[in-house]
C-alpha cells in the first residue's frame, strides 16, 4: 500500500488520468483507507477547477492586487 507521501507524489498524475492500472488501484486502495488523502484530492480537484475556469492572459487588475498584497507583506515585515 501507498504511504501518504507517495500518494502526494503521485497525485497529479492520477488527477491527470497518467497512471497505469497497477498505480490507480494502488491510489485508490489507500485513499479508501486514509481520509486525509481524500480531502487532500478533494482539494487539489477543486484547485483544477478553479485554475480551468480562469481567464487566460494578463489581467492588469490582477497584476495590481499581486503587487499591493507583496507591498503589504513588505511593509509588516
Amino acid at each position: 500500500m501507498l504511504t501518504c507521501k507517495e500518494l502526494v507524489a503521485h497525485s497529479s498524475d492520477f488527477l491527470d488520468g497518467q497512471l497505469t492500472l497497477r498505480q490507480r488501484i494502488a491510489v485508490r486502495a489507500h485513499l479508501a483507507m486514509c481520509g486525509n488523502c481524500r480531502r487532500f484530492i478533494r482539494q487539489m480537484k477543486l484547485t483544477q477547477a478553479v485554475i480551468r475556469q480562469m481567464p487566460e492572459g494578463e489581467l492588469p487588475e490582477l497584476e495590481a492586487l499581486s503587487e499591493r498584497l507583496a507591498q503589504t507583506r513588505r511593509d509588516d515585515d
